[in-house]
């Protein structure tokens, strides 16, 4: 090889050998009478010293040597001068005197500064990915994601898992996200569909017996993008045979608590926490609830139907909801252009109707509203809320959904701004027995709120066809700091089950022979009791590295156009490819 070690290894012991390092010209300092040049790979970095007795001809190639050039030197290991030690690096303590250099490579002038601690445009860094990727901070979160796979796939096979891979190229049965489809030149005019997931797969799996099934999995879905979004996407996909609930959540308890000692040092206990949906929405109202800080959100309907404020009352006496939350000791940072900030925010951003608030004064409730209650409805307000001197009230007068989604946004907004929460905690917890189904308006019809293939409580059963809003599902998510990392069920495994919950999500039985024929099929060939989950990877490794955008740990990313902008794809292909495939654009689009 053309090095003997890494930039990130020599130390004291070294002294006094002769090695050879390769890596990337961070920086060149001429003091004169020596010169200093701090080399760079993915191991660490390594000061190199151009000695004052060096001959001609090696300094004529240091003077060469300019930002982001590879080259390969050679020299003997020393000590740094006493007091020049660098205690941030793993090589601080030593120096490599030059003997030789050779410059592998030159770098052209650079778009922006790998080394710079200034982080350029995000369309730059997605442009020149190649570069992007060679920062100090992306090399840490790629790492990380390596061990964290890596600790992943040790954990299961300890507990007895096998790993295995699923199709990629399979059949298109849209359900909630849109397929990704691929034409077939063989099939003219048929389709394969990329997966969303390997769900079907991992079901038939346990089918045939093979009761503890694991992936690390590449999925795809034609959805719209945010920050923690990508169109394609790797998920931690689980599936057991014979269990329940408790047995899933348990087993991924363990992962985490494993994941957490050994990438973060952080001891979790267990079981984690867990909370029905119910009470989720009721105290945060999101399904994904951030529980490093409190905040909750406190109902006022009833309190509400007994003031003569209109807005209130009007609200809580047309079957909708008056709720709010205790901002602590928020008066004196609470200014009124603040609060017209927030009314616009929740308006904006949410669709409420507005934001009404009040404060708690030494000397009693003080704010625009204030006055439209008695003291007897503002002593029974204190008590309901809790209130001291110093916290600010906000409230949303708003439908349940309106109101859930605006008192959660808030929140979460106010525990950023205000700190309410240490950014390097670690809380998990689980939301359970979601509900099975959610109606869509558009379609008049309901809708599986996981999957079809999700099993309803079994004390919820009977209400399937009569009162499907009532029916729960056996269903969990693991959420962390606010963001759901992982979502399973306990899967339907007999056959007339799965052919109700079809006919309620208005599937004939024709139309699900056709699209899950092959599923329903196996479910009639002795089919056990089965379960799983599905983490996703990339979430999970952006919270461990204490990220706020997911793209920061994927090697190539899309933007939020689903572009990827170092490749310029998607891009038009030629009219060859279009006839070998037997395909015809409607209009021939022109690159942008």
């Amino acid at each position: 090889m053309l090095r003997t070690h890494t930039c990130g290894e020599l130390t004291a012991k070294h002294i006094p050998q002769v090695v050879s390092l390769c890596g990337w010209v961070e920086r060149v300092r001429d003091m004169g009478q020596s010169t200093f040049i701090v080399l760079r790979d993915r191991y660490g970095k390594t000061q190199l010293v151009l000695p004052p007795d060096a001959s001609n001809a090696l300094r004529e190639v240091v003077k060469q040597l300019k930002f982001e050039y590879v080259i390969r030197a050679t020299g003997k290991v020393a000590l740094r001068p006493a007091g020049q030690e660098n205690p941030n690096l793993s090589t601080g303590e030593i120096e490599l005197h030059l003997e030789s250099v050779e410059i592998l490579n030159e770098c052209q002038t650079l778009p922006f500064l790998p080394s710079s601690p200034d982080v350029p445009s995000e369309e730059s860094r997605l442009q020149f990915r190649y570069l992007d990727l060679r920062r100090d901070s992306m090399q840490r979160s790629l790492v990380l994601r390596s061990q964290i796979t890596k600790k992943i796939r040790d954990y299961f096979e300890r507990q007895g898992f096998i790993d295995i891979e699923t199709p990629i190229l399979g059949r298109s049965t849209p359900e909630g996200a849109r397929d990704y489809l691929v034409p077939s030149r063989v099939h003219p005019g048929q389709f394969y569909a990329l997966p969303q997931s390997p769900q079907i797969y991992k079901q038939l799996m346990m089918i045939a017996g093979y009761d503890r099934y694991v992936q690390i999995a590449r999925c795809f879905r034609d959805e719209d993008l945010r920050a923690d979004r990508q169109p394609e996407f790797t998920q931690l996909d689980m599936e057991m045979s014979f269990v329940d609930e408790n047995d899933i959540m348990g087993m991924i308890d363990g992962l985490m608590q494993h994941l957490a000692r050994e990438v973060l040092g952080l001891e979790l206990k267990l079981p984690l926490p867990r909370m029905s949906y119910d009470e989720a929405m009721r105290r945060f109202g999101h399904d994904a609830p951030d529980l490093r800080y409190g905040l909750e959100i406190i109902d006022l309907t009833a309190w509400a139907k007994t003031t003569d404020f209109r807005v209130f009352r009007g609200t809580a006496d047309a079957g909708n909801y008056v709720r709010a939350l205790n901002v602590k000791g928020a008066a004196e940072a609470f200014s009124r252009k603040r609060i017209d900030e927030l009314t616009t925010f929740v308006q904006g951003d949410f669709g409420a109707k507005g934001l009404a608030w009040m404060r708690l004064e030494a000397n009693g409730w003080g704010g625009p509203i204030a006055k439209n209650f008695t003291e007897e409805q503002l002593q029974s307000l204190n008590k309901l809320v809790a209130a001291e001197p110093g916290d600010v009230i906000l409230f949303v007068a708003d439908s349940w959904e309106t109101s859930c989604r605006t008192l959660h946004g808030l929140r979460r907004r106010l525990g950023a701004e205000l700190q309410l929460y240490d950014p390097k905690e670690m809380n998990f917890s689980w939301v359970v027995r979601f509900p099975m189904f959610a109606r869509d308006e558009e379609e008049n019809r309901w809708a599986a709120m996981h999957h079809p293939f999700t099993a309803p409580l079994d004390e919820d059963l009977p209400k399937l066809e009569s009162d499907p809003s009532g029916v729960r599902a056996k269903a969990y998510d693991l959420v962390l700091n606010g963001f759901e990392v992982g979502g399973g069920t306990i899967r339907i495994h007999d056959n007339p089950v799965q052919q109700r919950v079809f006919s309620l999500l208005g599937m004939s039985p024709e139309e699900a022979e056709h699209r899950f024929g092959f599923l329903l099929g196996a479910l009639r060939y002795g089919a056990p009791p089965h379960g799983g989950i599905a983490l996703g990877v990339d979430r999970l490794v952006m919270l461990f590295a204490g990220l706020d955008n997911i793209r920061d740990c994927i090697t190539f990313p899309k933007t939020t156009r689903a572009q990827d902008l170092m490749t310029d794809a998607p891009n038009i292909v030629d009219e060859r490819q279009l006839d070998e495939l037997g395909l015809a654009l409607k209009k021939q689009p022109t690159p942008e």
